[in-house]
């Protein structure tokens, strides 16, 4: 069944140093339109959390997806949470919003939301909701976050064709919000492994940084944002060398600043490590792919997440991992099998797991292994967009067999 399918984000392709929720459009909206859909994608003109880019072109054809890039006229990246408005993205929901079978939101408080939920009720077009880890009320504004609920975001979700949870954990969270149980499905993110089929040669990374060989690396990568908990990395790395004088390891905190940059660089001073800790700011491409190759260890000590994508990659790069034992991450990480789960902000249990890692090339290799192979029974982009498929089907069948009135 060929369906024509919407996919509406705030940014996409290649802005992936914004977020999750572009990265994960892009890729599932390239696997649809190769098994023969006809995928649109709106989006904006947004690069990065400080940046827009220049239109050449509104409309381009990226990997058989037509994708509308809208100009946005306000931008303050800045805020508390940051404002985009696209006028150009408001018009375009508006006037042909009507021709698709699907649409698929990959924002949840989002300035679009309310209007896709009132053409998708008028003319009856199925929406799929998809939020990306965005429901609960955490970090700043959460009065905001709370009236857009009140005023938008029960009714968005509550009258979805289906939402689109990452995880288990945020199954549940859809759940307090008041989404029926049987509108709910688990559909985790997915990777293209082809993308790690040639990975860069080990030494690449440390060349590029003038790190030592015998150096091992001690890897996060991702926003640099205090719900990360990268304090927590921190404060277990000043253990690591100081009293279990693990000297020959080297802390890297690679990753675009959202806020916390010029806090952790301070910690760092006020622990006397900062010649021991390398802020590589973002990386991308092959450059990424370098960092993940020369790592020793990956590490997330986030006091929240839902799916974070950095567990896949580094997976796919065989690399273990060590993260909070937080939300998603339960799905994500087989404590013992493909890297370890500790209580978030225990940083002795995060010292203890990475000095065992960084001391076992046997342990680390092993689980980076077993890493690998998980990743590609459960994760690739092949497998997760097969089962959203067969929902895209679920959900306009459901409308066909309303709009003859047998409901």
């Amino acid at each position: 069944m060929k369906l024509k399918i919407l996919q509406i984000v705030y940014a996409f392709y290649p802005p992936y140093s914004e977020s999750g929720n572009s990265r994960v459009a892009s890729e599932i909206s390239k696997a649809l339109a190769l098994r023969g859909h006809d995928v649109t994608v709106y989006t904006t003109n947004v690069l990065s959390r400080d940046k827009m880019f220049n239109l050449k072109k509104q409309v381009c054809n990226i990997h058989n997806v037509k994708v509308h890039y809208c100009k946005n006229i306000l931008y303050k990246p800045y805020l508390p949470i940051p404002l985009f408005f696209s006028k150009d993205l408001l018009s375009k929901i508006k006037d042909s919003l009507m021709k698709y079978d699907i649409v698929h939101i990959h924002e949840y408080r989002f300035y679009t939301s309310p209007l896709i939920y009132f053409y998708a009720k008028r003319f009856r077009i199925p929406y799929i909701v998809q939020a990306h880890g965005e429901l609960p009320r955490i970090g700043p504004k959460r009065s905001l976050k709370w009236l857009f609920d009140v005023l938008f975001g029960y009714k968005l979700l509550r009258d979805a064709s289906k939402v689109i949870a990452l995880s288990r954990f945020e199954a549940e969270q859809y759940k307090s919000m008041g989404v029926p149980e049987e509108k709910i499905a688990i559909i985790p993110n997915g990777i293209d492994l082809s993308e790690y089929a040639n990975l860069p040669p080990k030494g690449a990374f440390k060349r590029k940084f003038g790190i030592p060989e015998e150096k091992k690396v001690i890897l996060y990568l991702g926003r640099i944002h205090k719900i990360k908990g990268i304090d927590f990395l921190i404060k277990a790395y000043t253990h690591l060398i100081n009293d279990r004088h693990c000297k020959d390891a080297l802390l890297v905190i690679a990753g675009p600043d959202d806020g916390y940059l010029k806090e952790a660089k301070s910690l760092t001073s006020a622990l006397s490590i900062s010649k021991h800790v390398l802020f590589t700011g973002p990386l991308y491409g092959r450059d990424k792919l370098e960092a993940y190759v020369d790592s020793d260890v990956v590490v997330l000590p986030s006091r929240y997440e839902t799916f974070p994508m950095a567990v896949l990659e580094a997976y796919a790069c065989g690399k273990p991992v060590i993260a909070s034992k937080v939300g998603g991450l339960e799905d994500l990480i087989i404590n013992g099998e493909t890297g370890l789960l500790f209580e978030a902000g225990n940083i002795k249990r995060l010292t203890r797991s990475i000095f065992n890692l960084i001391n076992s090339n046997n342990m680390a290799k092993e689980m980076g292994l077993k890493s690998k192979t998980f990743v590609r029974e459960n994760f690739t982009i092949e497998k997760v967009v097969e089962r959203l498929e067969k929902i895209y089907e679920e959900v306009f069948k459901n409308r066909c067999y309303e709009g003859y009135g047998f409901s």
